[in-house]
């Protein structure tokens, strides 16, 4: 008997105005999985995202982690429950340090109740990632590679069991792709998190997943394994487009 999903997204549905950005987008995430989320530009990923870490609300549908309702709850209440992200563009705290930009997260109520003080969390946090060395650096003169290190670990802080990554290769050179990735994969090896990400890097992308979900114009398209996405004629098509899918396919 298989277990209960960690996280169910049922028919989840959001308009703008006449725009449907998600249109009854519906899959589960196993406890201790790495899910992508896959589609082109305007594909409504990041609307998904939205949804799922409580900035905007759905016009229809449910998200459950566990047996918890979270379709009504603020981002603060999706933290304190153990769901957590990263953004498309890196927002450190300007005007702290590297240590207090992940200080910080550390006194949210899932941070202090592993019992650990929070400039020692935030110090093995920050080894954790790789900018042991950094601890005291103003944070917005970090190099674009280590701001996308600190926002893992100001996630981490809040000690997550569900880690939503949103594109966290966009705007790395080919030499820091894959050590972050490599981050990635050890930080899910080792701890046992529960990871969704959407990114557009699709080598490193389909490397990195265990398995994908498919989108195009707001709707599911192909849910599957990595082999299997990247075979299938709908996702060819979103791609690339359909005179070429077709010519692909031949």
């Amino acid at each position: 008997m298989n277990a209960a999903p960690l996280l169910e997204v049922h028919e989840l549905t959001k308009r703008f105005g006449g725009l449907v950005a998600v249109n009854q987008v519906s899959f589960n995430v196993a406890s201790g999985e790495i899910l992508g989320i896959l589609g082109p530009n305007g594909a409504g990923k990041t609307t998904l995202f939205n949804l799922l870490t409580g900035f905007i609300r759905a016009d229809r549908g449910r998200v459950r982690l566990r047996t918890r309702e979270l379709s009504r709850q603020t981002p603060a209440q999706m933290v304190r429950l153990g769901v957590a992200r990263t953004f498309q563009l890196c927002r450190p705290f300007v005007g702290l340090s590297v240590l207090e930009n992940v200080m910080v997260p550390c006194y949210s109520p899932r941070g202090l109740a592993t019992g650990e003080a929070p400039r020692q969390r935030a110090l093995r946090l920050l080894d954790d990632v790789g900018l042991g060395q950094r601890v005291h650096l103003p944070s917005e003169l970090l190099a674009y590679g280590d701001q996308r290190r600190l926002e893992i670990a100001r996630a981490l802080a809040t000690d997550p069991e569900l880690l939503l990554l949103d594109e966290p290769f966009a705007g790395l050179g080919s030499s820091e792709i894959e050590p972050l990735s490599a981050l990635i994969r050890r930080l899910h090896e080792e701890r046992g998190l529960t990871i969704l990400i959407i990114e557009h890097k699709l080598r490193e992308f389909m490397q990195l997943v265990q398995r994908v979900v498919a989108l195009d114009f707001g709707e599911v398209i192909a849910e599957g394994s990595a082999e299997e996405i990247v075979r299938n004629p709908k996702v060819i098509e979103a791609y690339i487009g359909r005179t070429e899918a077709d010519l692909a396919l031949a």
